[in-house]
């Protein structure tokens, strides 16, 4: 995510919604100021992050979303914030 998403709740506030969607995955900094969003499930359910994530419902300020579609990684649970 590009725009005002870092000492805004922005990762929390990721976190809360992937979790109600049932994904799996992380929110982290970046050090030139990004937010970098990986998460996993249904491509719903993903759709659906990346649906909120542009909504501008966001906290801070979102610019853009850039979305990359993978190969889903074994072994990762839960949602975490790094």
């Amino acid at each position: 995510m590009r725009g005002h998403v870092q000492g805004v709740g922005f990762r929390w506030w990721t976190r809360a919604r992937a979790l109600e969607l049932g994904l799996v995955g992380s929110a982290s900094n970046l050090a030139d100021g990004r937010v970098e969003v990986n998460a996993q499930g249904s491509r719903t359910a993903c759709d659906g992050l990346l649906t909120l994530l542009r909504s501008g419902a966001t906290p801070g300020r979102v610019d853009a979303a850039v979305e990359r579609w993978s190969t889903p990684r074994v072994g990762v649970t839960g949602f975490v914030e790094r």
